[in-house]
């Protein structure tokens, strides 16, 4: 969860929301892939952390089936995330902060609950969750502010 902090840490310095991502082999402890918030700068609104992190895995390992895989994300998985994690049957899922507003595991449509949905991971939330949630309040108080400048569209 530290790297991602750091990935979600590094999306903020460019203007993005701070949500950082990272897929993981837990039997070997390999990093399998990373990914940082990057709707803005790649003009893709499909392109949160996580799905970032995914698609770089798949490649990565040459199967978009991404089971027994841990993904570690600094912020609890949107609608569309969770529907990419089934998706990618990862093995577990594990977020630091909650998201009451846009979350869909704990909060919203838990898409994970719906009997529609065909692959479930495991999810653990919580994990450094106050510095997910710092960095989260961080961003958003100096982009009202205007301390700092909203990214070009």
């Amino acid at each position: 969860m530290r790297m991602a902090l750091d990935l979600a840490q590094a999306a903020a310095d460019t203007g993005e929301v701070p949500v950082g991502a990272v897929v993981v082999d837990e039997t070997s402890g390999t990093v399998i892939a990373r990914g940082s918030n990057g709707p803005i700068g790649a003009h893709d609104p499909t392109a949160h952390a996580e799905i970032v992190a995914l698609r770089a895995a798949a490649l990565a390992l040459g199967n978009y089936r991404l089971t027994d895989l841990t993904l570690y994300v600094t912020l609890e998985p949107c609608t569309m995330c969770a529907g990419a994690i089934s998706h990618a049957r990862i093995g577990r899922v594990v977020w630091g902060a909650d998201d009451p507003k846009g979350g869909a595991v704990i909060h919203g449509a838990r898409v994970f609950d719906l009997p529609t949905c065909h692959w479930k991971p495991r999810t653990e939330g919580g994990v450094l969750a106050d510095e997910g949630a710092t960095l989260l309040r961080n961003f958003f108080r100096r982009r009202r502010t205007g301390t700092v400048a909203a990214p070009a569209r």
